[in-house]
């Protein structure tokens, strides 16, 4: 045992570019270094270099404990460099993974670049287990065994089992494991192990996360130890902020190993201050991270990272592209920042290495960083500072770019100003977004180079603290430091909280403590804590109470749902979802090390005053503007700010005079604020998103995410949008049109209606033929009045959701079969849903009830009405807050210049198009035609839509704001650049729809497959008119099922479309829809189905030049009699290929007794599913493009 009061004890975080270590020496010293995380040929492990450099410099001993957060995993992870393995899963399910929820990432992306799946291959095994835990198909022990010896003989080393409802029900999975290990297999990760939750997606994607990383850390860790002098204790940290053991650490827990240290050492350091709210910032040269502490972690249950969903604790810690090295540019009209970073290689201009203009030069060009206190590490040598000029001559050529002359300090001002409002951004979304007052917030600031923005950030945010730690530039390690050993373990119930769940918990905390007991954790010393996840039946939307008697979680959660959501439900059951007990034990560690001030050596070289910290008494005040310096960072105090020294080294900065927010001079056109305020418009669409999600009660606009907010100028152009569903998005701006239509003032400048828009308003519109889409879509529109003596609004936000039901024929309203409007439900064209503050509910149900086939559930629209009323509410209030900041002219002025860059944004574009015209029949005999003509002189266009059949019998006639919106889209999606998709982009475009055809339908026209599916068909039209994109699927596969007692509506990704530069993307979603869909052990939990199969549909895409995705299979069996109903397109005429590119297969449906017969289904259709019966859905793919 060695002998710990004279021992080493390290704490190192291993980042991406730079290794840093905080240790304590054999007599309590506190000393640090850092180094470079690979340097070839000097030496091969940064952690054990710098543990040998120590020992060498301060002497030699034992070494009682080290410490480490890596990010190894996390490179791995990021590089696709794990690895290689194999998935083990149930038969019909190997593309589960894959396909996941089917959204795409980039909305407005037309190559759809999806995550590199981890698994190398896929085997599926024949068993299966239902959701109640009959077992309906046993495991074939036989084939497993020769699949398994198959992999074993193919190389693979490294094995993930994951098996339908395997959390629960999971003896299958144990036996594979058994066989997996028997037969030899080194790393064999199995899901109830590695996370026993419900949903097989998350969970399976953290089974394969385990299996492709901990072979990776193994190896890192074996070779510590071999290269290490002997250590008594070798932790490392994990994601959820604690340490494991060598031995317990795992490759689902290290994702987040080096940024959790940062969020510990921040929140010890500010404790010792006596700050308990806290704003992590920690900014470094490529990207920024940034966290919300309020006197306990945040741990999020799933996160996406890299592309992987994780089911594990994790530190939630939001990045945003934005660091020291984030490029600098311009672009003809904007000021742009990121999200391209310089990276050390060449790095910012100054690095002497001939690297763009960056967020670095910009400070050192305005003496924000003194190159006297910056290391001499560059130039041919590795000896010579940073170079100004070199920032200098980046700045001019920006200025010579630009049409009016621009002093260099203002534009490196500029670019200064978007850095920290992309990084305030980034602040308010896990802050100001999720309900927490920011001002009442201190601004922990670490990193490399946080110090130099940190007072800008503060003030942008309404902080009027900043915390700047002795050791912030390397303050993950100190974390590490003070961290404690802790493991978290879970396990999902899926039961209703009143039936109690003692023994569980029970179980679960003897196996965490037992976890910490085999760490050398002595179980006094061990603190146990419980939480339970809860959810109303029905929903998906978790809260985390404490455990505690079955009543008193009830209460709590009630509340606590009311807080969060802005509703609750005093009579609806409560299910306790997962069950979570955290152990954690301090051992060893940095303590109580006092962090001694090191020398600054250097003689300022710039005009600003300069302080070294250690030259700082404590108490001492510097007033800004002044730069204070630490040995490996800088601390900017700006103007109107001071800084103290803290008795225990922190430098504490605090707004001294009260910040005046300077209006601009001026509404004209300026690069810099256009970006801000196209950041801000998109900024406050996405926050109206993120409430209408939390305040939602429908499946649909919760989980499904099927809804769209957006602002709108005071003649109702679309001004920006969150990115949500693009067929909502160009259409709301006809919605808003036909509010001033009949409320707005007329010729006489008196109210159409007599009573006029007034403050405190909300409308509500659905009609299709008023601007809505389909029923089901209802969108909210509240005008906005910047000033109290504002008499017409100067903006207005609205809202759109699906709701789960608007009354018709068939319940979802979405029937195959109408024929009329009527048949789809309630009408509402321009109802006062809320008078100057009061809401209307009598006669929001007088409308529900008022037609022939009224809505099924009004307490559910209502509802849901209210949540969209409380995302405009936020949207209101957020807009009126920037008018009241920055002067309503210029909010105005920005909306108007915001809509002229599209504009010119998409003429450039029409430049490179050439006229063009597509006609695409549709399975039941229409066709869309489109005719492209180019005006090169005035670079404008126009899209004809002349030669569209004529209005249908049927319900695909689409609304004209329909055809607006896929026009909108298509310009957007051509556009390679990130501007707003808004409707400065249909400026240049004159769209000629024919009166009457089915694209431009009379009141009274069926529609609901117009909005779904016949939007599909006009985007691929106009795409393919173009040549730059073949056709996708074509259609959204909209399947509802459902009887008295459950009614259920998903669409069903397929394959995109190639291009000339290209393939298509398979198993995906595509242009107007990007829904989510349903968990698979979800879906069987709730609802008397079983998912026989979901599966790419190899070969369904068209051949090419460049191949279009394959469509995918859905094979769902019923196990209680329902009525089922397929509405799509593209089963007879198959998606086209372009440009010699050949057609993809069409899509198919059919219903498979359980005699045995077979019945087909025709692109709409609907049949009466009895138990044993499945319904079969195969999509189609895309096509392809260019002969092959």
């Amino acid at each position: 045992m060695t002998d710990t009061s004279r021992a080493w004890r390290f704490a190192v975080d291993r980042g991406g570019t730079f290794t840093d270590v905080v240790a304590t020496t054999p007599d309590g010293q506190l000393v640090t270094d850092k180094l470079l995380s690979e340097n070839p040929g000097h030496y091969d492990d940064a952690a054990t270099e710098a543990v040998r450099r120590l020992m060498d410099e301060h002497g030699d001993a034992p070494i009682a404990e080290l410490r480490i957060g890596t990010t190894v995993a996390t490179n791995a992870l990021l590089e696709r460099k794990g690895e290689r393995l194999a998935l083990v899963t149930t038969r019909g399910l190997g593309d589960a993974l894959r396909i996941g929820t089917q959204a795409r990432p980039e909305i407005f992306a037309r190559h759809i670049i999806l995550p590199e799946q981890l698994p190398a291959k896929v085997i599926e095994i024949d068993e299966r287990i239902g959701a109640d835990g009959t077992v309906l198909a046993p495991l074939d022990k036989d084939s497993a065994r020769a699949s398994l010896a198959a992999l074993r003989e193919e190389g693979f080393d490294a094995i993930a089992i994951v098996l339908m409802h395997g959390w629960k029900y999971r003896e299958h999975e144990a036996q594979l494991a058994a066989l997996a290990r028997e037969i030899g297999f080194a790393q064999v990760s199995v899901s109830h192990e590695v996370a026993p939750l419900i949903k097989l997606i998350p969970r399976g994607d953290t089974t394969v996360v385990d299996s492709y990383l901990s072979p990776v850390l193994r190896r890192y860790t074996d070779g510590l130890q071999r290269d290490l002098p002997p250590v008594e204790r070798l932790r490392f940290m994990q994601s959820n902020g604690g340490l494991a053991e060598v031995g317990a650490f795992r490759g689902k827990d290290a994702i987040l190993s080096g940024p959790a240290g940062g969020v510990v050492g921040m929140v010890k350091a500010g404790e010792a201050l006596g700050h308990h709210k806290l704003i992590g910032f920690d900014m470094g040269g490529t990207s920024t991270d940034v966290a919300h502490y309020a006197g306990e972690l945040e741990l999020a249950a799933e996160n996406m990272v890299a592309g992987v969903r994780v089911a594990a604790p994790m530190m939630q810690i939001h990045t945003v592209a934005a660091g020291g090295g984030s490029v600098c540019s311009y672009d003809g009209a904007r000021f742009r920042v990121g999200p391209e970073s310089a990276g050390a290689n060449p790095g910012p201009a100054c690095y002497r290495k001939g690297g763009p203009l960056t967020v670095t030069d910009c400070n050192l060009y305005l003496g924000r960083i003194d190159p006297a206190f910056f290391p001499s590490v560059f130039g041919p040598k590795g000896d010579e500072p940073l170079d100004p000029a070199a920032s200098e001559a980046r700045l001019e050529e920006i200025a010579a770019a630009l049409p009016e002359a621009r002093p260099l300090h203002e534009i490196a001002r500029g670019f200064l100003s978007i850095a920290v409002d992309n990084m305030a951004n980034a602040i308010r979304k896990i802050s100001v977004a999720r309900g927490h007052d920011v001002t009442e917030y201190a601004l922990a600031c670490f990193g490399g180079a946080g110090g130099q923005h940190a007072c800008k950030v503060a003030d942008e945010l309404g902080i009027e603290t900043v915390l700047v730690h002795p050791l912030a530039g390397i303050l993950s390690a100190f974390g590490i430091g003070l961290a404690p050993v802790k493991a978290i373990h879970e396990v999902s119930l899926v039961r209703p909280l009143h039936e109690g769940f003692a023994d569980q918990l029970g179980a679960l905390k003897e196996e965490a403590r037992a976890a910490l007991t085999q760490q050398g954790i002595a179980s006094a010393d061990i603190a146990l804590v419980s939480r339970a996840r809860l959810r109303f039946r029905g929903s998906d939307s978790l809260l985390t109470v404490e455990c505690a008697q079955e009543d008193a979680m009830d209460a709590a959660f009630r509340v606590q749902h009311r807080q969060r959501y802005g509703y609750s439900d005093a009579d609806a059951e409560i299910v306790i979802e997962a069950l979570s007990v955290e152990a954690s034990g301090l051992s060893g560690g940095l303590g109580n090390a006092q962090v001694d001030p090191v020398e600054t050596r250097g003689e300022a070289s710039g005009d600003w005053p300069t302080r070294g910290r250690s030259a700082l008494k404590p108490g001492e005040a510097v007033a800004g503007p002044a730069l204070i310096i630490d040995p490996g960072s800088t601390t900017v105090v700006d103007e109107g700010w001071e800084a103290k020294l803290a008795d225990e080294g922190s430098l504490v900065l605090s707004r001294t005079a009260p910040l005046q927010r300077a209006r601009a001079v001026g509404t004209q056109v300026d690069p810099v604020r256009l970006e801000i305020f196209n950041n801000l418009f998109m900024a406050i669409a996405e926050e109206m998103g993120v409430v209408l999600q939390n305040t939602a009660t429908s499946v649909n606009i919760k989980e499904r995410l099927d809804f769209s907010c957006a602002l709108f100028d005071a003649t109702g152009a679309l001004i920006a949008n969150a990115p949500h569903i693009p067929v909502h998005l160009g259409s709301m701006g006809d919605s808003v049109a036909r509010v001033l239509e009949v409320r707005g003032p007329g010729e006489d400048g008196k109210p159409r209606d007599g009573r006029g828009l007034r403050r405190g308003d909300a409308y509500a519109v659905n009609d299709p033929f008023r601007g809505g889409t389909h029923l089901p879509d209802i969108t909210v529109i509240v005008p906005v009045f910047y000033d109290d003596a504002a008499t017409k609004p100067d903006a207005f936000v609205a809202a759109r959701g699906h709701h789960a039901d608007i009354g018709g024929i068939a319940p979802g309203s979405m029937p195959p079969e109408s024929t009329t409007i009527e048949q789809e439900g309630v009408l509402i064209d321009n109802l006062l849903l809320v008078d100057e503050g009061t809401f209307c509910e009598d006669a929001v149900r007088q409308v529900l009830a008022d037609a022939k086939y009224p809505a099924r559930n009004p307490d559910r629209n209502l509802s849901d009405l209210r949540a969209q009323l409380a995302a405009c509410t936020r949207g209101s209030e957020l807009l009126h807050q920037a008018a009241g900041e920055r002067g309503a002219e210029m909010v105005t002025a920005y909306m108007g210049h915001v809509l002229a860059n599209a504009e010119e944004s998409v003429r450039a574009l029409l430049g490179q198009l050439e006229d063009g015209s597509f006609t695409y029949p549709m399975d039941n005999g229409a066709q869309i035609t489109v005719s492209i003509r180019i005006d090169d002189a005035s670079r404008s266009a126009v899209f004809d839509f002349t030669g569209t059949s004529k209005q249908q019998p049927n319900n695909f006639n689409a609304p004209r704001s329909i055809t607006r919106a896929a026009a909108l889209y298509v310009l957007r999606t051509l556009i390679d650049d990130p501007i707003p998709m808004n409707d400065g982009c249909l400026r240049p475009v004159e769209l000629i729809v024919p009166e009457g055809s089915m694209l431009n339908p009379m009141p009274g026209a069926a529609v609901v497959a117009g909005n779904v599916e016949t939007s599909q068909v006009v985007t691929d039209c106009l795409f393919a008119a173009t040549g730059r994109l073949a056709p996708s699927q074509g259609t959204m596969n909209n399947f509802t099922f459902g009887n008295e007692a459950h009614q259920y509506y998903e669409t069903i990704a397929g394959g995109s479309g190639a291009g000339p530069d290209h393939d298509g993307t398979s198993a995906v979603q595509t242009h107007m829809t990007n829904s989510r869909l349903t968990d698979p052990e979800v879906l069987e939990t709730r609802l008397p189905v079983r998912l026989e199969s979901f599966a790419i549909r190899h070969r369904s895409g068209g051949e090419g030049a460049h191949r279009g995705g394959d469509g995918v299979e859905r094979r769902i069996t019923f196990l209680e009699p329902m009525r089922a109903n397929i509405l799509a397109n593209r089963r007879a005429v198959p998606p086209r290929g372009i440009l010699g590119g050949e057609d993809a297969l069409p899509g198919q449906n059919w219903v498979e007794r359980s005699d045995g017969s077979r019945e087909d289904l025709a692109a709409t259709g609907s049949a009466d599913m009895e138990p044993g019966d499945s319904f079969v859905i195969l999509t189609p793919g895309g096509g392809g493009c260019g002969a092959s």
